[in-house]
């Protein structure tokens, strides 16, 4: 549920609600045995606080603003979660890059198998002279290099620097 459609669920349930009658006859005479009586009595006056709520819910630039601010909120966790994955990715990293470079070579290709439908030789990319081979490094070195060149900007768009 998005943030700007709670004033049009809770509207009903922020008016007053139905007052309860019971009807009931005062015994006035002397000889019942009952002295004790209390008695409630409705008084109407207006709510000053009701006509701001039902202004405010019903206008349509709140409802813009809201509508506005739950999209930010929207955008701020999709970024979080985002930032989050970025994380997790280069934490992993950290922690055993040997590893972390065999699983994601051993993913991408897996990635590319299925988007090429090209079938390779499971048990020659088994082996780790597979790996020796020139391409192998010229990989790593290209996907540093990008890494690299990324966070960079990302440090220098959030110092405010630009690079000309």
């Amino acid at each position: 549920m998005k943030f700007s459609e709670i004033p049009q669920r809770l509207h009903a349930l922020l008016m007053p609600p139905e007052p309860i009658i019971i009807n009931h006859i005062i015994s006035v005479d002397p000889n019942d045995q009952k002295k004790t009586a209390c008695y409630d009595i409705d008084v109407e006056v207006d709510d000053t606080l009701k006509t701001q709520m039902n202004s405010f819910l019903l206008s349509t630039a709140s409802q813009q603003e809201i509508a506005g601010l739950d999209n930010k909120i929207h955008e701020t966790i999709e970024t979080i979660n985002q930032l989050k994955t970025q994380r997790e990715f280069m934490l992993s990293f950290a922690r055993d890059p040997q590893g972390f470079i065999n699983d994601w070579l051993q993913s991408q290709c897996r990635d590319l198998k299925t988007m090429t439908d090209v079938v390779g030789n499971p048990e020659e990319e088994r082996r780790a002279e597979f790996y020796f081979q020139p391409w192998a490094q010229e990989a790593v070195c290209r996907y540093f290099y990008s890494k690299v060149q990324q966070r960079r900007q990302e440090l220098e768009q959030a110092l405010g620097i630009r690079n000309t």
